[in-house]
């Protein structure tokens, strides 16, 4: 074949052109296969919830000049006193640390008022209080019981001179529980109660009530039926036909 005697560039050339001449027309697209969609993905419709109409959702909003602020535990900023920090300190390092026998001999005081032992302490000879002196009374533990006369309701201690009667325990009603309530370092005391008495002040407190003790329930009830000698007119009349 005879050489046609181009060179490396116009061979270039000529395919460019060869190129552009094959071209598809504008506004045709190149025709391919068609990519199958991805399957669809079916979601569980959920059952919607009915919301009533009237409630309105209010969402609060904590900034700055808006909704008042949630109650926070705020114990990290309160400045404290000085003796507060200072007592929280020692007691977390009293608890931490190994402290000295010199220092910690200052943390085993004894107290003047409290005996080493509990059987050492001296049992109380007064008892005050209403459910106090009748379990004591009931007990057998009281020596003597005294009763203030003025007490409202009257029905919680009425009951109390015939228990002590049935018990044996001399019992006395004085005027006023003011007069009473010094004894046991109160304003008012209703009731009270000595068990521990000498055998001196015990005989001479059973002879006094022994002399004021009706002897039977019916003298009992003869020295106090009545409380007060005035009778109306038609009191006075049915005692008068009688």
């Amino acid at each position: 074949m005879p050489k046609t005697g181009l060179s490396c560039t116009e061979k270039t050339l000529l395919t460019l052109s060869l190129l552009q001449q094959t071209e598809m027309p504008k506004g045709k697209k190149a025709k391919g296969k068609k990519v199958a969609l991805a399957p669809v993905v079916v979601k569980n419709q959920e059952a919607k919830k009915v919301v009533n109409p009237l409630f309105e959702k209010r969402p609060k909003n904590f900034g700055i000049r808006q909704d008042i602020q949630p109650q926070r535990d705020l114990t990290c900023f309160v400045k404290w006193p000085c003796y507060i920090r200072l007592q929280r300190q020692r007691a977390i390092l009293y608890k931490w640390l190994k402290v000295p026998p010199a220092i910690n001999q200052f943390t085993q005081a004894l107290d003047p008022q409290q005996p080493p032992t509990a059987s050492a302490c001296p049992q109380p000879v007064l008892r005050a209080g209403v459910n106090t002196v009748t379990t004591l009374v009931e007990n057998k533990k009281a020596q003597l019981v005294v009763i203030a006369n003025d007490m409202d309701p009257i029905e919680l201690v009425v009951c109390l001179p015939a228990l002590c009667r049935k018990m044996g325990v001399p019992y006395y009603i004085i005027k006023g529980k003011a007069r009473l309530g010094p004894l046991v370092h109160r304003k008012t005391c209703t009731t009270a109660a000595f068990t521990q008495v000498n055998s001196e002040t015990k005989e001479l407190w059973r002879s006094w009530w022994k002399l004021s003790e009706p002897t039977t329930m019916t003298d009992m009830m003869r020295s106090v039926a009545t409380g007060s000698k005035i009778c109306g007119s038609r009191c006075q009349a049915g005692k008068g036909r009688g």
